[in-house]
């Protein structure tokens, strides 16, 4: 059961720092995107009032909206935030006037006086909703947490427009509600509210309330509440004042709600490469397949010579006896000839015949990192702290996972490389070596995808895929056995295939250049070296 910072905590909260009224306030920071605050000095009850030293909490969070008195001065950001840089430059060395609850509702108005004019701090503290605001003399918005436009809300939120409270239909405040009234009807009421309500009853409740009596309480693992609720059946820790009970649950809120908030994100790029491996790995397996049908694709292609002079022109198939005699049915694309057909599967044969080492060598590879990336996943999966999943990510980079992130989505649209023929491999050391298998992808490859310190291959004088080698910005850490693997596949891809010697250049992407109206694909370069790579 969760217990929220509703109303009535706020109205504890209220209690506890209405003695700072007077005090001055001489700083303003920000922990986070969300969180203000305030440093007071001075107090009624403090035997020394001009060195008693406070700090006011006030958080927007959208799932941790909180205000209290914090134990210890947080750390601010590195950088000022505006929200903060505002509310420092108008109220440094104003002095506290008015603390207000507005109502029964989750608002609390401050009231500053400075030499300019009475300045207010509104802290409106509604889950998603929440925001705050710092008000001019004339109630007019000067900063704000959240600024929002008129087509996000009924009330924006705007630089110098006057403030308006938010758009809610009015309500009667839950301490003016009877036993037996549906209490979440009325302002101020929150659903737990009602249920401790009906537990010990309303009245018990209103009374701590209007006299501000109240008895804070800690529940490990639920929260912090300004009265008992043991009645709903909760182990509570009594505590010496509301705002330390907060400030322990938030606390250890808000290291869950990183932990998770860390795991997320790494798991989500974590699998996404998973997937990424997985298709690979399906396409690989598919080429393998191919590999040990070549002898049957290579004996369908002869079929088809034998039977081309009985072949039915724009024929889908052929129906013939293999050399054994056994009827067979074999495909074939209408569009060419016998003779086109029988060459296309001779060539679909010998292609697959000579990626077979590579193919083989890359199943291997892939698996293998495959497997360890879906024990570094279940890791993430288990960890129990952040430094547990900083130590996943560490790995994580070090097989240079996180470096790109294809999607998991197989529309064109959405797929890497917006749906161009680019192909990965994995070369020796882990390196990512990327391909691309048409002019137009080469061309996407090279100008989109390629950054400047990445490694650019092309067979030199010659047709053949663009291919780059991922470098992470340090290409002087690329072993010359990743070079030659990249360098192959430039080959592979290339009328050169063939050839016995083949020379490939190679040079920083940051080289590559294509001339001014040239078609896609076609490209300059300089500060080029060259490997020669050997038929295998």
């Amino acid at each position: 059961m969760r217990i929220p910072f509703d109303s009535l905590c706020l109205a504890g909260v209220i209690a506890e720092i209405r003695p700072l009224l007077g005090a001055r306030m001489q700083g303003a920071r920000q922990t986070d995107p969300h969180t203000l605050v305030l440093t007071l000095y001075g107090s009624v009850d403090s035997a020394d009032a001009q060195k008693a030293e406070h700090w006011l909490l006030l958080s927007a969070d959208p799932e941790l909206a909180r205000m209290h008195l914090a134990s210890r001065k947080p750390p601010r950001m590195e950088e000022i935030p505006a929200f903060a840089d505002a509310v420092r430059r108008r109220l440094d060395g104003a002095r506290l006037a008015a603390i207000e609850q507005r109502g029964c509702d989750r608002i609390v108005d401050f009231a500053f006086s400075a030499a300019e004019g009475e300045y207010r701090l509104v802290a409106e503290l509604m889950g998603k909703h929440s925001n705050l605001m710092l008000l001019d003399p004339e109630r007019r918005v000067v900063a704000a947490l959240k600024w929002v436009g008129p087509s996000k809300s009924r009330r924006p939120i705007l630089p110098n427009h006057a403030y308006e409270p938010p758009p809610f239909e009015p309500r009667a405040p839950v301490l003016k509600a009877r036993q037996g009234d549906d209490l979440l009807e009325y302002e101020g009421a929150s659903p737990f509210f009602a249920r401790l309500a009906e537990a010990v009853g309303l009245e018990l409740l209103q009374r701590a309330w209007r006299e501000q009596d109240f008895s804070p309480v800690y529940v490990d693992g639920h929260g912090s509440y300004p009265v008992s609720v043991s009645a709903l059946g909760l182990k509570e820790v009594p505590r010496e004042s509301l705002s330390q009970a907060l400030e322990q649950h938030f606390a250890a809120l808000a290291a869950t709600k990183g932990l998770e908030q860390v795991r997320g994100s790494l798991l989500g790029q974590l699998r996404r490469v998973a997937l990424a491996r997985e298709v690979a790995l399906a396409d690989l397996r598919q080429a393998a397949d191919t590999a040990t049908r070549a002898g049957v694709i290579q004996e369908r292609a002869q079929i088809i010579l034998a039977y081309a002079a009985s072949a039915t022109p724009g024929a889908k198939s052929l129906e013939a006896y293999d050399f054994e005699g056994k009827a067979v049915t074999i495909p074939l694309d209408p569009d060419l000839t016998p003779l086109e057909n029988a060459n296309r599967l001779f060539d679909k044969a010998k292609r697959a015949k000579n990626a077979a080492p590579t193919v083989a060598a890359q199943l291997q590879r892939l698996g293998d990192d495959l497997a360890a990336l879906e024990a570094a996943i279940r890791r993430a999966e288990d960890a129990q702290s952040v430094a547990e999943i900083e130590d996943v990510r560490s790995e994580a980079d070090r097989h240079r996972w996180l470096h790109h992130q294809p999607s998991p989505s197989r529309t064109k649209e959405e797929r890497p490389y917006q749906g161009h023929a680019i192909r990965e491999l994995l070369a020796p050391g882990g390196w990512k070596v990327l391909y691309g298998e048409s002019a137009t992808a080469n061309d996407y490859l090279t100008l989109r995808v390629g950054r400047p310190n990445d490694w650019w291959l092309h067979v030199r004088g010659g047709v053949s895929a663009h291919v780059i080698i991922q470098t992470q910005n340090q290409p002087e850490r690329v072993p010359k056995e990743a070079l030659l693997f990249a360098a192959k596949v430039a080959v592979r891809n290339s009328p050169s295939k063939h050839s016995g010697y083949v020379p490939v250049d190679y040079c920083l992407k940051k080289y590559v250049r294509r001339p001014k109206g040239a078609p896609p694909g076609t490209v300059t370069y300089s500060h080029e070296k060259t490997l020669h790579v050997e038929r295998d």
